[in-house]
C-alpha cells in the first residue's frame, strides 16, 4: 500500500457543538467517541475521523495519498460537521422565543444534518423522496455496499461518484429497491455533475438549482435538502417534509395530532425566523418530538 500523509487539526468551534454520531446509511461509524468515514477526493481516498474530548474542543484528522488531499479532506469535513459555523446570533436572538427559546437555551449545539459532499446531499435526497426513511436509509446501504468504494485497511465505504451512478442501469437501481422515477432522476442528476453542467460548488447556488429542477423528478423538497444539507444554506430547510408538515399542522390547529399544514403554511411559520429559519426548524422538531414523548423541554437531554 502507498504511503500516506497525516494531517491532524484541532479545532475550537465557533458556537456550541456536539459531534454527531454515525449515520444509517453505511457510511460514517462512531467507535470510543472517534467518528470516521472514508471519503474521495479528486479520485484519492481520503480516510477522516474526528473526536470531542472536550466541549470546547475538536480534534479532526485525515490520511490520504498527498497532502493536498488530506487537506481538502478536512475541509470537506469541517463543513460535514459545522464545526466552523457560528450560530452565536441565531442562539442571542431566539432564545427567549416562545417556541424554540426553551430548546435553543437547553441545546445550543442542535443544527441541521450536513454532508461534506453536496452531491451526497443531493443523491441522497433523490433516495428519500416520497417513502419511510427507514426504507430509504436500507436502499442508501445498498447503493453503498454494491455501488461504492471501499478502503481495504479500514473497511470503510464512500458512496459511488456521480460518474459511477451516472453509468449504472436504471433496472441495477431497481433491484436495490429504488423506484424508477427515482432512479431515472439520480442517473441524470447524476450525469449533469458529472459532466460540469451543474456545479454544486458554485456559490451561486441558485444557478445548480434551476438546472436540476429542469429534471423530471426534482422538485423543491429536494432542492431544499442539497441546499440544507450540501449547500450549508441556513436559510433553508424542506418544509414540504412530512415532519414539518404535521408539526406545524399540530400548531396551527392548537395541538390536532391529525392536522396537517401546507407547505406554504409551513414557510409562513418559520418566515420571522430570517437567515436562521433552518435552524429554527431543527429546534422545532426536537419541540415536537420532546412534547409528544410527554417530557419537560427544559429538564430534558438533547
Amino acid at each position: 500500500m502507498a504511503a500516506q500523509v497525516e494531517t491532524r487539526v484541532e479545532v475550537r468551534p465557533a458556537s456550541p457543538f456536539r459531534l454527531p454520531g454515525g449515520g444509517l446509511d453505511g457510511v460514517a461509524r462512531r467507535r470510543g467517541g472517534v467518528l470516521e468515514r472514508l471519503l474521495h477526493v479528486r479520485g484519492q481516498a481520503v480516510v477522516l475521523r474526528a473526536a470531542q474530548p472536550a466541549h470546547d474542543r475538536v480534534v479532526l484528522g485525515a490520511w490520504a495519498p498527498t497532502r493536498e488531499a488530506a487537506e481538502e479532506g478536512l475541509r470537506r469535513l469541517r463543513f460535514g460537521l459545522g464545526v466552523d459555523d457560528d450560530l452565536r446570533p441565531f442562539l442571542r436572538a431566539f432564545r427567549d422565543d416562545p417556541w424554540i427559546g426553551p430548546s435553543v437555551r437547553r441545546a445550543p449545539w442542535i443544527r441541521p444534518p450536513r454532508r461534506p459532499l453536496p452531491f451526497e446531499a443531493l443523491a441522497w435526497a433523490i433516495c428519500e423522496q416520497l417513502i419511510e426513511f427507514e426504507r430509504a436509509t436500507a436502499i442508501e446501504r445498498r447503493i453503498v455496499w454494491r455501488l461504492g468504494r471501499r478502503c481495504p485497511r479500514t473497511g470503510l465505504r464512500d458512496l459511488p461518484d456521480a460518474a459511477t451512478l451516472a453509468g449504472v442501469a436504471p433496472a441495477r437501481l431497481q433491484s436495490l429497491d429504488l423506484a424508477l422515477s427515482r432512479a431515472v432522476a439520480l442517473r441524470r442528476c447524476a450525469h449533469e455533475v458529472a459532466t460540469g453542467r451543474v456545479d454544486l460548488d458554485d456559490p451561486d447556488h441558485e444557478r445548480a438549482w434551476a438546472r436540476l429542477r429542469r429534471i423530471p423528478g426534482v422538485g423543491q423538497w429536494t432542492i431544499d435538502m442539497l441546499a440544507q444539507q450540501g449547500q450549508g444554506r441556513h436559510d433553508v430547510f424542506p418544509a414540504g417534509d412530512l415532519g414539518f408538515l404535521k408539526l406545524v399542522g399540530r400548531r396551527l390547529s392548537g395541538g390536532d395530532p391529525y392536522a396537517r399544514a401546507t407547505e406554504e403554511q409551513v414557510r409562513e411559520v418559520f418566515a420571522p425566523y430570517g437567515r436562521w429559519a433552518g435552524v429554527a426548524a431543527a429546534h422545532a422538531l426536537r419541540v415536537g418530538r420532546l412534547r409528544s414523548a410527554g417530557r419537560p423541554i427544559e429538564a430534558a437531554a438533547a
